[in-house]
């Protein structure tokens, strides 16, 4: 892990510029050997068909997290953070993680793995602006949250609501004026 400089664009990280090419090249033959690869037109619509072929592809996080260097996974990932990037105005980044402040090696770093080790999309101004699709394709299999109460995610609720801003607290908010 290094530690990027003052100079660092988060959209510019080299990995992440290699990775972004050879996605856009291998979309179309990613496209075809999965099922309604017709209803994949990067339209936010097209997410519940990724949605569903997802959850015909694995059953948990963990199984996303550890088939996330295969091809089917790595199209998805990308598949997804460009329908946001289309529709969202948001651009790929590569962003250091938030507590350390370093950069972990770009996807497939030899052992140990981190949960920042791929690219997220968000606002081009905005540096704390950012999802991860990784996680997005992870959080549609989560069945509760952590008190046990029952989740139930799509790609196309993240997406209509991607950075989860709850109503209520907008309220709360501004009864506080």
């Amino acid at each position: 892990m290094t530690e990027p400089d003052e100079t660092y664009d988060p959209t510019r990280h080299p990995g992440l510029l290699r990775w972004m090419d050879e996605r856009r090249d291998a979309h179309e033959g990613w496209a075809e050997q999965i099922a309604f690869a017709t209803a994949l037109d990067f339209t936010p619509a097209s997410l519940e068909a990724l949605d569903e072929l997802i959850r015909q592809t694995a059953s948990s996080m963990e199984e996303v997290t550890d088939q996330r260097m295969t091809p089917f996974f790595q199209g998805a990932i990308w598949y997804v953070g460009e329908v946001f990037c289309r529709h969202r105005k948001m651009v790929w980044k590569y962003v250091p993680d938030i507590v350390s402040g370093e950069l972990e090696p770009f996807f497939g770093a030899a052992g140990e793995t981190s949960a920042l080790d791929h690219p997220c999309v968000g606002a081009p101004d905005d540096p704390e602006s950012y999802l991860y699709p990784l996680n997005m394709l992870r959080r549609i299999l989560l069945t509760e949250d952590e008190v046990g109460d029952p989740v139930e995610e799509t790609l196309s609720s993240i997406y209509a609501d991607p950075f989860d801003e709850d109503e209520d607290d907008d309220e709360d908010e501004e009864d506080d004026d």
